[in-house]
């Protein structure tokens, strides 16, 4: 039978080791995301995979906040991150940085997830949207690539939270950090 082992047992990273261990070339943009919960959950997602920084844009909320801290649990003290008025100059400053911007989104021809060859890009910039509304056309039309995760069920789309982690394990996958 196996063993459930303690937090001190799992040999993760302390916040100092943190700030200075190599991190996976990925920015995650979330776009008006209303959910401080949503928010925190991809603060904790990011700094499971090491994610370069977060840009939070619009109407996202940012720390600190106790409704973020909530899922976050410290991920706002360990992972980057930079608030811009609006998406649009949070793409243009990625683009001119050398990152490959990918649109998370149900679009006119976008790729399937799994069928995407990161291998070409160094850097990669993800843009998640609202809840509801999803990313704007503005964008969609600034981004390199729109990508869309298969789903087979009756809804059309994953909470932003599931979402960012789907798309963060692929390319961690398909980059081979593991």
């Amino acid at each position: 039978m196996n063993k459930k082992l303690k937090t001190e047992e799992l040999g993760r990273l302390s916040k100092e080791e943190y700030k200075f261990a190599e991190k996976f070339p990925v920015i995650v943009v979330l776009d008006n995301v209303r959910s401080l919960h949503n928010v925190g959950s991809v603060f904790r997602t990011c700094d499971a995979f090491l994610v370069e920084s977060i840009y939070l844009c619009g109407i996202t909320g940012t720390p600190p906040n106790r409704e973020i801290q909530k899922t976050a649990l410290g991920a706002t003290d360990s992972v980057a991150w930079q608030y811009f008025s609006a998406a649009t100059e949070a793409i243009q400053y990625l683009k001119k940085s050398g990152y490959m911007v990918c649109v998370v989104e149900q679009t006119e021809g976008s790729t399937q997830l799994q069928k995407i060859d990161f291998s070409k890009f160094n850097k990669c910039a993800f843009v998640f949207g609202n809840e509801v509304e999803g990313v704007s056309q503005d964008i969609i039309n600034l981004s390199n690539e729109c990508v869309e995760i298969p789903q087979f069920g009756t809804k059309h789309s994953f909470n932003i939270s599931v979402c960012a982690g789907i798309v963060l394990w692929e390319i961690f996958k398909k980059k081979s950090m593991i």
